[in-house]
């Protein structure tokens, strides 16, 4: 879809959690997101969804007979056309106003190929509109420049082409965004999470749906991860201490310049930082 010069898509995957499907969608065309960006993926819903999506035709949509993964319905939204920018979206989010053209400006401003927007997780008990409009005037032009996170991040097309899609593998099981953010760093692709654009994430809906209904604690292989991108012990525990290290680096900076945290958890009425990365 091509909006004011710029050519994208928003891909949405989707298994199950109807409600959730409709709060971001209706944000996203609320927000000024054209019908005919988005690219919802049915990752085989067994409830109304497709029903639902048989009734908004202007809403591209696929319909996939059995849950082909996170990381597969990503990959199979950025092998659908030939968009400048695909945005990989969870589907239980909300979108603040202007949210896709002022990611891709903050993208454009400081040089990055694969953009986040800031986060809020938790839930949805407060005024999200109104505080948005507060977290981007206090955080505009504030940047993470090398981390983006699964929630939401927008790629230019020539990622792709350069370094590959999205993985499909299974295994991982909740860790594509880790694996590709790995790829893109060992790359060199620039990155960042901007302050321009914010987000309200309810927290992996539809992974704690699938945890629930199958037993299990983790939808993925987490040894099996680390050997996929190279990782021992050694590397493994220094990898997730500088990832500890760095969010709380970030967390400090923020707060002292902006008086808010890129991404930040909303819980018991409060506000807190997420500490971690």
């Amino acid at each position: 879809m091509r909006r004011e010069g710029m050519n994208y898509r928003v891909v949405i995957p989707v298994l199950n959690q109807l409600r959730y499907t409709q709060q971001c969608v209706d944000s996203l065309l609320a927000s000024g997101t054209p019908a005919s960006a988005l690219l919802v993926i049915d990752n085989g819903s067994s409830d109304e969804t497709p029903r639902w999506l048989a009734s908004r035709p202007e809403i591209p949509a696929i319909r996939n007979r059995v849950n082909l993964g996170c990381g597969g319905a990503w990959a199979q939204g950025a092998l659908h056309d030939e968009s400048d920018w695909v945005v990989l979206l969870n589907n239980d989010v909300v979108v603040c106003p202007n949210a896709m053209d002022d990611l891709f400006a903050a993208a454009d401003r400081h040089g990055l190929d694969v953009v986040s927007p800031a986060l809020i997780e938790g839930p949805l008990d407060y005024d999200f509109v109104q505080h948005a409009q507060k977290f981007r005037e206090a955080m505009r032009g504030s940047l993470r420049r090398g981390w983006f996170h699964g929630v939401c991040f927008a790629v230019r097309r020539r990622v792709f082409e350069a370094i590959g899609f999205p993985d499909t593998d299974r295994q991982l099981g909740g860790r594509e965004d880790v694996e590709y953010l790995i790829r893109c760093l060992r790359h060199d692709v620039p990155v960042g999470t901007v302050g321009d654009v914010v987000l309200h994430h309810f927290g992996s809906i539809t992974q704690k749906a699938m945890k629930l209904e199958s037993g299990q604690d983790d939808l993925g292989d987490r040894a099996h991860f680390y050997s996929k991108v190279g990782m021992g012990w050694l590397a493994r525990k220094r990898f997730k201490s500088e990832r500890k290290r760095q969010a709380r680096e970030w967390v400090a900076q923020e707060r002292a310049a902006h008086g808010y945290a890129m991404h930040m958890l909303r819980k018991n009425g409060q506000w807190t930082d997420a500490l971690y990365l």
